[in-house]
């Protein structure tokens, strides 16, 4: 029962990952305490794993479409990786250890009300709702490139997400990034930084008493349902109404925003 809770909670994380330029970490942390209970230390070092793959599929579909930025992401993606090591350490800290970490709970829940607030905001057109991909307004500034990946990396490291949901509107708002082409660049960023965060998460799991295969089996069991969402969902990016996707999105993420608010 639990591998098939596991592969179906993949499977959604995978795709609104793919297809909103996200890890999914928004959707399986939430989802492994509504099902199983606090457990945040355990659960974030397993998303990290999954975010990986989550984020490594969709990369593919991007640069088939010839849509990352080479220019943006050899700025974007070292900053973002030296943001989740500090968010990661943040983690381990005193402040959240024992019986302390339902405390990553209750940030992640708050940190779930800006989700729902920026997809409320993505209606409007304030996050520039288009479907263009002309690069020729983008802004090449290496100190915001160096600050986009800053607040994508340490949010990731502390919450064990993929960061998306910050590095997507970030390269909108600070780069004037088309959204398309801002979610293939996040895609990129979360594939290399998953891979840093996963390794230096899991290798301090034993700090919290927690066996690294503990991390390793969940993260095996969700992984394959993962990829397949999140080429679907990537897939789809160019094709679905995604305000209808985003609704429901908005819905899951409430239903988790109460739960992780309340653990």
């Amino acid at each position: 029962m639990d591998y098939l809770i596991y592969l179906l909670v993949g499977v959604v994380m995978g795709f609104f990952g793919g297809l909103l330029g996200i890890g999914g970490s928004v959707v399986m942390i939430p989802a492994m305490v509504i099902i199983y209970g606090e457990n945040q230390h355990l659960y974030q070092a397993s998303a990290m794993i999954c975010n990986f793959f989550v984020g490594g599929s969709a990369v593919l579909v991007h640069k088939r479409g010839g849509y990352l930025n080479r220019a943006i992401l050899k700025y974007l993606i070292p900053s973002a990786a030296l943001g989740i090591l500090a968010g990661v350490a943040m983690s381990n800290s005193s402040f959240f250890a024992g019986g302390r970490s339902y405390l990553l709970a209750r940030i992640f829940g708050l940190f779930m009300v800006y989700v729902i607030f920026y997809n409320l905001l993505r209606f409007s057109g304030t996050f520039g709702e288009d479907g263009g991909f002309d690069i020729t307004g983008v802004r090449y500034s290496v100190p915001l490139l160096i600050f986009c990946g800053l607040l994508t990396g340490v949010p990731a490291g502390l919450l064990g997400i993929g960061g998306g949901v910050l590095c997507v509107p970030a390269q909108q708002l600070f780069l004037r990034m088309p959204l398309k082409r801002a979610i293939a660049n996040s895609a990129a960023t979360i594939v290399c930084i998953a891979l840093v965060g996963a390794f230096y998460k899991n290798i301090t799991l034993a700090e919290h008493n927690i066996a690294v295969v503990q991390s390793l089996k969940m993260a095996g069991c969700i992984i394959p349902g993962a990829i397949a969402g999140a080429f679907l969902g990537s897939k789809l990016l160019y094709k679905a109404p995604k305000n209808l996707v985003r609704v429901a999105f908005i819905l899951l993420a409430s239903i988790a925003c109460y739960e992780l608010l309340t653990v």
